[in-house]
């Protein structure tokens, strides 16, 4: 029961923020920001669509496929938003980035085996040799 509870939990945080980032990406919210970064305003959008759709592909049924690429997007988006803050001299807001990467882990690691992809080792029967 735990382990569903940290699953819902740390994945409706990870699906609620980054619906609030598509937001502000796909809204020009973000423009200034990116700028700023030095990054193209296209990259915004491409971004504001990913993570909407990476959102929503979080929360609903059976498709674990894309959910484990919603999972690798949301890890190297992020990771790549480190990088860039980091290197930008923002330190206080680069290691937001790495926070909702331990939530998004935490999501990852205790998700149910019918959100699990056929070919992963997780959810396989083992053979017990009696």
């Amino acid at each position: 029961m735990a382990k569903k509870v940290a699953y819902w939990t740390t994945t409706v945080i990870v699906a609620a923020l980054s619906l609030i980032a598509a937001r502000s990406y796909l809204s020009g919210e973000a423009h200034a920001e990116f700028a700023r970064l030095g990054y193209p305003q296209q990259l915004r959008i491409i971004l504001g669509i990913a993570k909407l759709l990476g959102a929503i592909t979080l929360v609903i049924p059976g498709v674990p496929r894309f959910k484990e690429r919603a999972y690798a997007g949301f890890t190297f988006a992020w990771i790549c938003a480190f990088v860039a803050h980091y290197l930008f001299k923002d330190v206080p807001t680069a290691f937001m980035p790495l926070v909702l990467l331990v939530i998004l882990a935490v999501s990852y690691w205790t998700r149910p085996c019918g959100r699990v992809c056929a070919a992963s080792i997780e959810c396989k029967p083992v053979d017990v040799a009696i």
